[in-house]
Formats: structure tokens, sequence, C-alpha cells
């Protein structure tokens, strides 16, 4: 009886300590995410503070292209920061990260516009950016391998499972200080200077997570490594020059994280920018959408990492790239759908026009609204702006009378209930690919270069492939509306599902159980 009372107690007590781990771990790679997704979230908003006026398409492309250049960086983080940590140990490594990532997001609220230090603006941000992007790199790595070290064995996919929540949470949590911060604000103090809240805000989060991970103690297995002897004096090399390792290092990438890397910036970037520039809806009703999506979604990752201790993670994970395959093109017309008012009766009586006159000091601007509404209830308004000199005559730009024509949906009921609904299965394939990711890479490396081995794979597969999603993915679509294609709007899924259709295959033919049990 004894004996029993004494597991007991001891269970309790890993357990707790377990719990404490993914806390503090948990919380500093949540703030990293929300750090690194302000950026994202906020890109529309950002394209005209940072970027050249006159050209809204070619500057959002510009803030996207910056995006994505956090994202390419990544690897190189991992590279840097992976050898650090396989050398020093995983929670020092980590406690770097968080800072750099930290004071990289305030600086980027602390940027004048380019109205006012011109081309510095865009410089400054896309510097800071990159070092994001570095910070990251060496973030997740670190943050994954100290949660799979302190795991008991039998149980790594469920424990590591909670890390993976961390990025899903810190976008919504990004989105809901941003729909805070718009609700608190007017639309024009928002457009001022509100929008750079966010990022001055994330200085708060980032210090309290600091004072947390400096009481941690270092992983079990690496303390065990080191005290014996047996760390890597060399990661890099003995984790790319050696070709047993550099096998595993390639079959992660090509095999597993390059596909999760696309279905998770599919279901999560990919479809805000859908519903926000090519559905035309409404921006706060698009985060929200996105929102409540993800509330529901985000259980699943520890659903589907436990389920990978029970059934192996290949399979879990190789469901949801065959899943993305075959339903994305689906799910994007179902979305477009939704708002395409070419398939809507409008409700004539009631129609309504406004017309109103601003003055913005050097120049005037008329502007003409009209409000549709159509029988599913769905709202249509059309904003179109005509600038005046301040004679009052129409300014005048290659040759035509300047204007800017806005279009926003806004769609309520059963609709907006499909529009949740497909986005919630998004969630759900990333949960698939993403839950047991974690889990499965610090299994195929020994611990002697496991931060190094593992975090490469993971951050090529998505900071490049997938990082690249939105920029690919918006320039197919916009190539094809140009070249007239009526369904130009799904040209942009071709890049995630051609990319998990290759990883699918690799990984299916060449993943095994024997890589895994080297290593345990």
């Amino acid at each position: 009886m004894q004996n029993k009372s004494n597991t007991s107690i001891d269970d309790k007590a890993a357990t707790k300590g377990i719990w404490k781990v993914i806390g503090a771990s948990s919380l500093g790679t949540l703030i990293e995410w929300y750090d690194f997704f302000i950026f994202g979230s906020l890109s529309i908003v950002i394209a005209t503070k940072f970027f050249p006026p006159g050209n809204p398409t070619a500057a959002f492309l510009s803030t996207l292209a910056t995006f994505a250049a956090g994202f390419v960086v990544r690897p190189f983080g991992a590279l840097f920061f992976g050898r650090l940590g396989d050398l020093i140990g995983r929670k020092y490594t980590f406690m770097v990260t968080l800072m750099l990532m930290g004071g990289a997001t305030f600086l980027i609220g602390c940027i004048p516009n380019y109205e006012t230090i011109g081309y510095w603006a865009p410089i400054l941000v896309l510097v800071l950016r990159l070092l994001q992007g570095l910070a990251l790199g060496g973030e997740y790595g670190g943050a994954a391998t100290y949660v799979a070290e302190h795991s008991p064995k039998g149980q790594r996919g469920y424990w590591t499972s909670w890390i993976q929540t961390t990025a899903t949470f810190g976008l919504f949590i990004s989105l809901l200080v941003i729909l805070l911060t718009r609700v608190a604000l007017s639309e024009d103090q928002f457009d001022a200077w509100g929008w750079r809240i966010p990022f001055l805000i994330s200085i708060l989060m980032v210090y309290v997570s600091y004072m947390i991970r400096k009481n941690m103690d270092e992983s079990p297995e690496f303390k065990k490594a080191k005290a014996e002897g047996k760390t890597s004096k060399n990661p890099l090399r003995e984790s790319f020059a050696n070709k047993y390792n550099l096998k595993f290092v390639l079959l992660a990438l090509f095999g597993a994280a390059m596909g999760q890397g696309v279905v998770w910036y599919t279901g999560q970037f990919y479809s805000m920018s859908f519903m926000k520039t090519v559905m035309l809806l409404e921006s706060d009703q698009a985060d929200i959408t996105l929102g409540i999506a993800l509330l529901f979604g985000t259980p699943f990752f520890v659903v589907f990492g436990s389920l990978s201790d029970k059934i192996g993670r290949k399979w879990v994970m190789l469901t949801g790239m065959a899943l993305a395959v075959f339903t994305y093109r689906p799910i994007y017309e179902a979305m477009y759908q939704i708002s395409n008012i070419n398939n809507k009766k409008e409700l004539l009586h009631l129609r309504q026009e406004q017309h109103n006159r601003s003055d913005m000091g050097e120049t005037k601007e008329d502007v003409d609204m009209l409000t549709q509404i159509f029988t599913d209830k769905t709202r249509l308004i059309t904003s179109t702006a005509t600038y005046l000199d301040l004679t009052g005559s129409p300014i005048m730009e290659h040759g035509k009378i300047k204007t800017t024509v806005k279009k926003q949906v806004h769609i309520e009921g059963i609709n907006q209930l499909k529009l949740v609904f497909l986005i919630f299965i998004q969630i759900i394939y990333i949960t698939l690919v993403y839950g047991p990711i974690a889990a499965f890479l610090s299994e195929i490396f020994p611990v002697k270069i496991r931060y190094t081995s593992m975090s490469l794979p993971y951050h090529i597969g998505n900071g490049v492939f997938g990082g690249l999603l939105p920029a690919v993915s918006t320039y197919l679509a916009t190539t094809a509306n140009s070249a007239g294609n009526p369904s130009f709007y799904l040209a942009g899924l071709w890049y995630p599902i051609i990319i998990s259709a290759v990883c699918f295959t690799i990984g299916s033919l060449y993943i095994s159980k024997s890589m895994i049990a080297k290593n345990q």
C-alpha cells in the first residue's frame, strides 16, 4: 500500500511539474507568435503607412513581401539559436529570442510614417521584421524541445501539443487586441495612430514572460547529457555534415514540415486575406469570423496530438494534407459565393445614396456612398471618392479624374454561420498536421543535436514554404484576374495544393517507425 501511495504522489508531482514547464514555455511562445502575427493581421493598414502612396496594390504586395521576409529568415535563426541551444542549453537560448522578438515588435510601433521619413520607413520595417524572423527561428525549436524533454515517453504527442496551441492562440489574441483597439477608438484615430497600440503593448507581455522564464530549470535530458559529457561540440556539423542525420533532416522537411507549413498558413492567413480582399468582407467581421473558428478549433491540437501517441504521428499529419489537397478548391468556391452579389437579389426599395465633401487641407474629397441590401440580408457599401483641388475642380491623374472606389460587404445569419464553418474545417486540417509535429521532430533526432536538427526543417517548411504562401498566392490570383480568368479567386490555391500533394507522397513512402525508435 505504501508503494502505491508513493507512486501516486510521485505521479501527481510529475504532472504538476510538467504543467509548470508547459505554462512557462507556452506563455513565452504565445507572446512571440502574437508579436509575429500582429504584422500580418495589420498588413492592409501597414501598406498605407510605410510604403509609397499612389498604388494600393503595389503597397499591399510590398507589405506581404516584407511579411514573407520575416518567414524566409527564420531558418537562419534556427541555425544560429539551434546551435546555441545545443551548446549552452534550451532555457537561456529561448530567453534571448523572447527579448529580441519583443524589442523588434515594440520598435515597429515607433517607426514614423513614409510621409515623415520617406524610404527609411520601409527599410526600418524590413530590418525589424528580419529580427522578428530570426527570433522566432530560435524560439519554437527551443520551446518544443524543452517540453518534449520534460514529457514522459509515450505521451510526447499530448504534452507537446499544448505548445502547438500557442501559435493559434497568438493569432487569436492579436486579432482580439486589434478588434478591441478598433472598438475603443474612432476609425480616424485608429488609422492615424491607434494601429500602433498592438505593437507597443507587446513589450509589457514580454516582460511578464521573461520574469516567469528566468526561474525555469534546464531540461532534464540536456542536463543529463551535459553531465555525462555527451553534448555536441559542433551541432551544425553533426546535424548537416553527417549524411545519416542529414537524411532525416531532409525527410522531416519534405515529408512533413513542408506540407504542414502551407496547410497552416492557408487556414489562418490566406483565409483572412481572402475574406478581406476577395470576398470584400468588412475587416472587423473577417477578424471575428476567423477568431470564432480558431476558438472552436484550437482544442483539436491536443486531441490529435494525443491521438498520435496511440496510432503514430505519420498518418495523423498526412491525413490533414490529403484533405487539404482534395477540398481546398470546393471550400474557397463556397466562401466566395457567400459574398458574391451577382447571385443575389437586391431589395431596391432599401437602396440608399449619400454624398459628403470633406476638407483634407490642400485638397478636398467628394464621397458618394451607395448602400445596397439583398434578400439574404447581405449589405454592400460602395464608396466612390473624387479628389478636388482648392478651387473645387477635379484633380487629374494620368489623364483621368483621380478617384478611388472602396467596396465592403457585411453578411448575416446563415451566411455568417456557413463562413465560420468553412474556416473551422480549415482549422481542423491545421490541427491534424500541426498537433503531432513537435513530438515527431523531437523524436527523430538525438538529444545532443535535437535543437539544431529539428529547428531547421521546421522553419524552412513554415518560414519558406508557408511564409511565402500569402505573397505567392496573392500574385497567382492577381495574375489570373488580369488575364480575365473567371475563377481567378481560386488560382492562389494551386500553391498549397501542389506543395501538400508532394509532401504527402514523400511522407507516405519514406517516413517509418524505425526513424523514431532509434532516438527513444
